[in-house]
């Protein structure tokens, strides 16, 4: 049922981006009277679908993309019949250059529209919590924050000389501001200030930016609970919070594990429902599950500032500019070496296990995951590479800027190798998945 459940959020996850993605273009094919012929969620070969007036909408087997054919333009249909006639009136190559550039860019612009309006909505609906904290709650096995010598117990003075009095100011300068560089975190561990030195090779990457340290007040809230599972069994129902397992105080980012590690064994669960507190003895599935999806509760000191709607838009923008910038950072690094390729790329199966991760911790971590990821694809789609949205831009401005068009032999030319060599990445980061799997 896990491997079920991470394949479901996985589909549904790229389902939407490569929706709102080909829409994009889609709307504005039509807009400008551009004749659409395909219009797909996945790649060929197609599946099942239904052609209504001059486009046949489908869903096609590959499903890690998705596609709109526009008369007139080479894409990954590589169909060159309409190169031996006249340009129509209808077709992409007889459209105005700017006309091109927006159609071009427009699946790049739904992805960060996307993610403005999930930001949006999570902001206005969740607020903004300030947790006056800076006390380490949960250090989690093999991490690199467990790596570098950070205890539990362990209260944080500064991050590169700069001081923090809040978790939040930890986070956004442990992984904002200083993602490319080494890391100098001053601590109060019993009495005594002891200085932690984080390597740039272990700071958190795009993909999985888990650094494995959680503030303290942070408890496991139970947010569904799945019909006949071990949980729904004992009485376990969504608004629980969860206090304890065989008698021992559990922190939110520890209970998983725990869990798992009882797959098939009996334990006493702890839980409080409303102002009663009840106990219960359970056994996990084979799996390590008890059936329930988790939310993310704090108990400890919190300021939470509330947003009106107008409010929460210029900071849901803010968010994406962060976002973009980090992921740009980490480009970057990449492309200087900095930064391991192999561990900062992520396919199918890592999508979905991510996917799966986020939905267990509530709807709005997982439409969190979804906004980062729009941006990811909108940020990888506009690079200047064959077969690429940006690719395609370059075409464009290179016949604004010479006024002639690239040659049609060489248009083909580059996107089939443009083509060959993202197949070629693909089956790496899919051979990558499976690896660290």
């Amino acid at each position: 049922m896990e491997i079920l459940s991470t394949i479901f959020y996985f589909i549904i996850t790229i389902g939407i981006l490569v929706l709102v993605h080909e829409l994009g273009h889609f709307v504005a094919a039509k807009l400008f009277k551009m004749r659409v012929e395909v219009f797909s969620i996945g790649f060929p070969p197609r599946a099942f679908g239904k052609k209504i007036g001059e486009t046949d909408y489908c869903i096609s087997w590959i499903p890690i993309g998705g596609y709109v054919k526009i008369a007139g333009m080479v894409d990954e249909s590589f169909d060159t019949d309409f190169l031996h006639r006249e340009p129509q009136p209808w077709e992409f190559r007889a459209k105005p250059l700017w006309q091109r550039a927006i159609v071009l860019s427009a699946g790049v612009v739904m992805n960060i529209l996307l993610a403005i309006l999930i930001f949006w909505g999570i902001i206005y609906s969740q607020g903004k919590i300030i947790r006056p904290v800076t006390e380490i709650g949960y250090i989690k096995a093999e991490s690199p924050a467990e790596k570098v010598g950070l205890r539990v117990g362990d209260k944080i003075l500064s991050i590169n000389g700069k001081h923090v009095k809040q978790w939040n100011e930890i986070e956004s300068e442990l992984f904002a501001e200083n993602l490319s560089a080494i890391v100098t975190i001053e601590v109060l561990r019993e009495n005594q200030t002891v200085t932690v030195t984080i390597p740039q090779s272990m700071m958190p990457n795009m993909i999985d930016e888990q650094f494995g340290m959680l503030p303290v007040g942070l408890v496991p809230v139970v947010g569904m609970v799945e019909p006949g599972k071990p949980a729904d069994q004992i009485g376990l129902v969504a608004g629980d919070t969860i206090l304890a397992v065989n008698g021992k105080s559990v922190h939110f980012g520890e209970l998983p594990s725990i869990v798992k590690a009882h797959a098939g064994k009996e334990l006493i669960l702890t839980w409080k429902h409303a102002d009663e507190v009840k106990e219960a003895r359970v056994v996990p599935t084979t799996e390590g599950r008890l059936g329930i999806m988790l939310e993310m509760g704090y108990v400890g000191p919190q300021i939470h500032e509330k947003y009106t709607v107008l409010e929460a838009f210029p900071i849901s923008i803010r968010e994406v500019v962060l976002t973009t910038k980090l992921f740009l950072t980490n480009i970057a690094q990449i492309v200087a070496g900095k930064v391991s390729f192999r561990q900062s790329v992520g396919g199918p199966v890592k999508i979905a296990q991510l996917a799966s991760r986020s939905a267990e911790s509530g709807a709005l971590a997982f439409w969190g995951f979804v906004a980062l990821l729009s941006i990811s694809l909108a940020l990888l789609n506009i690079l200047p590479f064959p077969a690429l949205d940006g690719g395609h831009l370059l075409l464009v401005l290179y016949e604004a800027i010479f006024r002639r068009p690239v040659p049609d032999k060489v248009v083909i030319v580059l996107q089939k190798v443009g083509f060959a060599l993202l197949l070629v990445f693909m089956a790496f980061v899919l051979y990558n998945d499976i690896v660290n799997f």
